[in-house]
């Protein structure tokens, strides 16, 4: 097993390395410089030049490259051009709202769409399955930002007065703070070190520093201004998981040893738990692991319909204005994020079917 993490880890190295090239050329072939786009009239050649001069971007491509995966080596990711601040320090502040977001969405999907697929599929071809993969196929085609924008103006503006009213925006409603774990317990923490980014992250984990500190109504008020993000977020991804638990639970429910412990007389809850969606697992497992990339990709659009500001935000900002850093920063860690989640899926292998080795 460690042998066999090892090795993954030194695969994903090159493809780490593959998306910091693809994205510190693509970046740099939007039409536009950070000049123009930040200075607009202002920029004039003589303050672009000097511009570019101060932000080292007047260097050629190739030394400018050379000198960006040195600091990234060195764990610099280099700082904002418009905001002027470490690039680090936006990931601390940023990246947990969109991992909060990331998480229950996915969670969502999960919990609707796989009971979904496995009442689909025992119960095929009738109207619990036909209307199961209608609304499936609605999930898939259903954009983001107008299912978004429809949950927020029922739940928040119809619903407005009832005890269904959930807020449209924000991540906590206002007078309510959330204080970060390290100043309760009064722990001295640089937030320039790296440690200190490190405790920043996780404190800026509203969900997780609540949970931990029993601030029991700022958890309670973070969860409520979750629902209709991760709602709206959940939906391709609950629809694509229901689909493919459907098609394979029908492909176990044919085989050879679930018609034997039926005929054992087991009952029908064990034989569709214990032995045809176990091994019906893999295929559901993988496709919840890469639903991970369809749930970063809609939380652009979701973030900016429900006012988060998360990684979508800044990284629009970022596009728009040309912040190199910031777009090559949450690129790559999204990038690491990801890989990490597939390394934990190929992980689940080995527990879901014993003969599975490494």
């Amino acid at each position: 097993m460690l042998r066999y993490v090892i090795n993954r880890i030194l695969v994903a190295l090159p493809v780490l390395f593959g998306v910091l090239v693809v994205t510190f050329v693509l970046v740099r072939l939007i039409p536009g410089d950070p000049c123009t786009a930040q200075l607009g009239e202002k920029a004039t050649p003589q303050v672009c030049a000097r511009f570019l001069t101060a932000k080292g971007l007047d260097r050629p491509i190739i030394v400018q490259f050379g000198v960006y995966v040195r600091d990234v080596l060195q764990g610099d990711f280099g700082s904002s051009i418009r905001l002027a601040r470490p690039v680090t320090q936006l990931i601390a502040e940023r990246l947990p709202v969109t991992v909060e977001l990331g998480v229950l969405a996915l969670l969502v999907a999960i919990i609707v769409g796989v009971p979904l697929g496995i009442a689909a599929a025992l119960r095929r071809n009738s109207a619990v399955d036909v209307a199961t993969m209608i609304g499936s196929n609605i999930g898939v085609s259903m954009p983001v930002f107008w299912l978004g924008l429809m949950l927020a103006y029922i739940f928040a503006l119809l619903l407005k007065g009832t005890p269904l009213q959930l807020p449209p925006s924000g991540r906590l409603s206002s007078g309510l703070t959330s204080v970060p774990f390290y100043q309760l317990w009064g722990w001295g923490v640089d937030l320039k070190s790296g440690v200190g980014q490190v405790l920043q992250f996780f404190g800026n984990l509203y969900l997780f520093n609540s949970l931990i500190t029993f601030q029991w109504d700022v958890l309670g008020d973070a969860l409520r201004h979750l629902v209709l993000p991760s709602l709206a977020l959940g939906t391709i991804p609950m629809a694509i998981i229901a689909r493919m638990t459907r098609s394979a639970m029908l492909e176990v429910l044919g085989r050879d040893y679930v018609r034997t412990a039926r005929a054992k007389g087991l009952a029908e809850l064990a034989v569709t738990m214990r032995h045809a969606f176990r091994n019906a697992l893999l295929p559901v497992v993988t496709i919840v692991g890469l639903q991970l990339g369809t749930i970063f990709g809609g939380a652009v659009l979701t973030e900016t319909i429900f006012n988060l500001a998360g990684v979508g935000r800044i990284l629009f900002d970022a596009i728009t204005t040309r912040d190199y850093p910031i777009i090559q920063g949450f690129t790559l860690a999204i990038a690491l994020g990801y890989v990490i989640v597939n390394l934990l899926v190929d992980l689940s292998y080995g527990l879901l079917d014993p003969r599975i080795r490494y």
